[in-house]
């Protein structure tokens, strides 16, 4: 919390500055310190004034926006509601194209994304979507990929604790990895803080390096579904790259 102080130089004022810090609020102030000058009867700067035996009201910083979780008591997304369909989608990385084709729900539309190294799907309701992501080259296996994604989600869960991280599980197959957990968006994607499900695999090619990164993004109360989902699509899914010529 800043402080506030207030000193005279013959007879000029020693003006304050008031620095505004990040994040919108944490002002601070450069004063001189000198709190003689009000035992002196010497004449005080306006809005310093105050009556003896009492203290100037500190200012207080706003609260942070706890963002607590919201339920969204939809009903979850049924196994037997699902049927699919097989499609084939073009994501271009830094120097490849990939041509993608998988298995996805049938009534979930196809959505464009920037950059368009990743495909979209997304329900009628938008409360939940698949995305696959390929275009990159093959470089590392699924446990490694994993790893770097949990760190990242480590450091946002301590970073921005109004996001709510919970690391829900880690498995291994060798073939894919799959992280799953529960977080709430940030403010900029969600205005409400309703709490998501997200299931992120990793699926290796025949030469144990990861082809595709997909995730399947839903409520809580859809996690049975969402996983016959991403098992269906990381089952299906079949890359074929073809290399971009120089800009």
């Amino acid at each position: 919390m800043a402080s506030r102080g207030t000193a005279l130089l013959a007879s000029a004022l020693v003006a304050m500055i008031a620095i505004g810090g990040a994040g919108g609020y944490g002002v601070g102030w450069l004063t001189a310190l000198d709190r003689s000058v009000a035992a002196s009867g010497k004449a005080m700067p306006l809005g310093q004034v105050t009556a003896a035996g009492t203290s100037t009201p500190m200012p207080t910083a706003p609260p942070t926006d706890p963002r607590n979780p919201v339920p969204d008591d939809s009903s979850p997304l049924q196994v037997d509601d699902l049927s699919y369909r097989s499609t084939t989608v073009a994501v271009t990385g830094r120097t490849l194209r990939s041509t993608l084709t998988l298995d996805v729900p049938d009534d979930w539309k196809y959505v464009a994304q920037d950059p368009p190294n990743n495909a979209r799907f997304n329900e009628s309701l938008g409360k939940r979507w698949l995305r696959v992501e390929g275009g990159f080259p093959l470089t590392r296996p699924p446990s490694t990929s994993m790893a770097v994604k949990l760190k990242a989600m480590l450091k946002l869960q301590k970073d921005e604790p109004n996001q709510h991280v919970q690391i829900l599980s880690q498995i291994d197959t060798g073939h894919s990895a799959t992280l799953t957990y529960r977080y709430v968006p940030d403010a900029a994607l969600s205005p409400n803080p309703i709490l998501k499900l997200v299931i992120v695999r990793w699926v290796a090619d025949d030469s144990g390096k990861v082809m595709v990164e997909m995730s399947v993004t839903g409520l809580p109360q859809d996690e049975k579904a969402l996983r016959q989902i991403i098992d269906r699509a990381s089952d299906s899914v079949v890359r074929e790259d073809s290399t971009l010529a120089p800009s």
